[in-house]
């Protein structure tokens, strides 16, 4: 089996409501990029990862002539053709190679008949938990879906979890100054006394700031305490003032960061991410020195749609250790590119796919519509507020907005 050819459409898929961040925001949508890989057997490979129209297409179209004739089973050549020591100095292809390493995988499973998991040793798992990722939101076109206050934080999270058994929630912070999002943050622990916690400000607090925080809720049910501020240095000392897991996605995301902090430990939970790390087969690799090292691991969420989901799906399916429920946006979004739309949660957890590959397939009018949709309403910037101009993110931040 050869590749023939690379195809990449961009789609926007619109959420519930706008969602708000330390750094800005995400516009009312998310936006991301579908690969599809071509083969001389006919079979094709689905990737994805997170858009940017032209700028994203064209980069992975520019990587044609690296796999044009590349077997799709050999991925540590494809690893070092795309991921080289040059490569990574004069442009990073990470989130490339991770899309390019999906469709792979996708394909030897189809190729083989066999669904993703079994290629990584089987599943140990037929179920991923996640748990509930909460926003503060600004409320849609017509006026529904504002998350501001602590009732209207709990009053999501209570949705969330009679729609879909969520037993761990997660609020995504520094927005508001961090004493009202404390009192959010508590008013969650006190609506849900026998569920996990996590709170995640982006990593804009002051080191200082963080310490104040965090022992302020280690009475509560803390899952974790994720990248309260930046860098390997001012998590190790907030770690080391604080009784509670330090968590990250920022600051170990890739195997020199990581060890560096088995040798000097700043961080407790390592959050994998598919596409952070350059595809499932490193999170495996990075799961098991976590596993050998006694560190933990979760899951990152990059905002994905259901392929990105998928390869989540079968990564948790393989890890031994996965004590903690994974983070996804998926809640938030309203439709899917796969057949059949959304995948469904039962219990808080969603089935590994069972068919070839990664198990979903592109609903092709789906696409197309969503296709449409990006060209009509275009790409947003991640790192700017459209309800606050002029703004930017500091860190640390010291110009929170006004939750009144």
């Amino acid at each position: 089996m050869r590749i023939t050819d690379i195809r990449a459409t961009t789609v926007a898929i619109p959420l519930e409501a706008p969602l708000r961040h330390a750094n800005g925001g995400h516009w009312g949508r998310f936006v991301r990029t579908i690969v599809e890989v071509d083969t001389d057997e006919g079979l094709v490979g689905l990737g994805e990862l997170r858009g940017n129209g032209a700028v994203t297409e064209d980069a992975l179209r520019a990587l044609t002539s690296y796999l044009v004739g590349h077997d799709p089973f050999d991925l540590e050549a494809m690893r070092f053709k795309l991921l080289n020591p040059t490569a990574a100095l004069y442009g990073n292809r990470t989130s490339l190679h991770s899309a390019l390493e999906f469709a792979c995988i996708d394909l030897m499973g189809k190729y083989l008949d066999l669904p993703a998991s079994q290629l990584f040793g089987g599943r140990v798992r037929d179920r991923v938990a996640f748990g509930s990722y909460l926003f503060f939101r600004y409320p849609d076109e017509d006026g529904h879906g504002e998350v501001r206050t602590p009732e209207q934080l709990v009053a999501q999270a209570a949705e969330l979890k009679q729609q879909h058994g969520f037993t761990s929630h997660k609020l995504k912070g520094g927005v508001f100054h961090p004493d009202y999002e404390r009192s959010c943050y508590e008013a969650l622990a006190e609506a849900f006394p026998e569920d996990g916690l996590r709170y995640d400000p982006n990593a804009v607090l002051s080191v200082e700031e963080s310490i104040r925080f965090g022992r302020a809720i280690e009475h509560l049910r803390n899952d974790y305490f994720e990248d309260p501020t930046w860098g390997l240095n001012g998590m190790r000392r907030v770690r080391e003032n604080v009784r509670i897991p330090m968590a990250t996605n920022t600051v170990v995301v890739n195997f020199e960061q990581l060890a560096a902090n088995v040798l000097n430990p700043a961080v407790d939970v390592i959050l994998l991410d598919t596409t952070f790390w350059g595809g499932i087969r490193p999170c495996i690799k990075a799961a098991a020195v976590c596993e050998t090292f006694q560190l933990s691991v979760a899951m990152h969420s990059s905002g994905e749609l259901g392929i990105q989901l998928a390869t989540m799906l079968h990564l948790g399916a393989v890890l031994p250790a996965l004590p903690f429920a994974v983070d996804t946006h998926y809640h938030h979004l309203m439709d899917d590119v796969v057949v059949g739309g959304k995948l469904e949660y039962q219990d808080g957890t969603i089935a590994v796919p069972t068919g070839p590959g990664l198990g979903v397939e592109l609903d092709r009018d789906r696409m197309e519509k969503y296709a449409e949709y990006f060209r009509e309403v275009g790409n947003y910037t991640y790192d700017r507020d459209p309800r606050r101009p002029g703004w930017y993110p500091l860190v640390p931040n010291e110009r929170w907005a006004d939750p009144s």
